[in-house]
């Protein structure tokens, strides 16, 4: 797959993709959006993916932002279009069938650090930089911001972040619950393929299972959680890899996991 403004790997199971526009900071524009969308949704149909990791071209920024130049042309009608495709991919990338991983690498802010809260967890080099910076130009968060750093940090800490907009480390992320793993900048992409490796070696099944049971029981009661659990457990038993992991572990040796999303 070639693009204009992503650079697109995949190597035994792991697809890499960055946004490559190191001079504006990897700034998300229509272009960027369009292109995301439509790697994304090849990915999704790939089963030879297992893993999705996304990072940023150069030093200094995984993403900036949304651009700036492009924005204050929008009158409301476009800019709920934009807003609009921002959202869908992330709700795509939220609900791709496999772990998607962000490697930080450096200003994760407005729509980079957005785009970073749609992945399934984050890497961050000691250098990264987050925050949604939106109110100091005058409008706020419009790709989910407001909906997922409040779902994982608490409301009171993202309003604090949205209503100052100030920027914070990476440290800081991690404190407050939104980075997994801070790294120095020379091992980040070693680190972050290390453990994308690790799941790529598991059942496809199941890490889709879990990742929606996950993903599904955020939004409900214990109670009704519990029974999402219940009923992708019982599917994971209907699977190639639950037969093959099981069997492995009696006989004492590796899986060898080829389970199919597709039946």
């Amino acid at each position: 797959m070639s693009y204009n403004t992503l650079i697109y790997e995949e190597a035994d199971g792991i697809a890499t993709i960055t946004i490559n526009r190191p001079k504006s900071l990897n700034a998300l524009n229509a272009e960027v959006l369009q292109e995301l969308l439509d790697v994304v949704e090849n990915i999704a149909q790939n089963e030879d993916i297992r893993v999705l990791v996304f990072t940023g071209a150069g030093e200094k920024a995984f993403v900036a932002g949304a651009d700036i130049s492009e924005l204050t042309q929008f009158n409301p009608l476009e800019g709920k279009d934009f807003s609009e495709k921002g959202h869908e991919i992330m709700r795509r990338l939220q609900d791709l069938p496999i772990p998607v991983v962000a490697a930080i690498n450096g200003f994760a802010l407005g729509g980079g650090l957005e785009l970073a809260l749609s992945c399934d967890f984050i890497y961050a080099s000691e250098k990264a930089k987050f925050g949604l910076p939106e109110i100091n130009l005058g409008i706020m968060p419009g790709f989910g911001g407001t909906q997922r750093l409040a779902r994982i940090v608490g409301k009171n800490i993202a309003k604090e972040m949205i209503f100052t907009g100030k920027t914070i480390s990476a440290e800081e992320g991690h404190e407050i619950g939104f980075v997994n793993k801070v790294i120095s900048a020379e091992s980040l992409m070693e680190e972050v393929y290390k453990t994308a490796k690790t799941m790529a070696a598991k059942g496809r099944v199941s890490l889709n299972a879990a990742k929606q049971a996950i993903n599904r029981g955020m939004d409900v009661d214990l109670a009704t959680g519990c029974h999402i659990e219940i009923d992708t457990f019982a599917l994971c038993l209907a699977s190639a890899d639950a037969r093959e992991g099981t069997s492995a572990f009696l006989e004492k040796r590796k899986p060898d996991f080829k389970g199919s999303l597709k039946g």
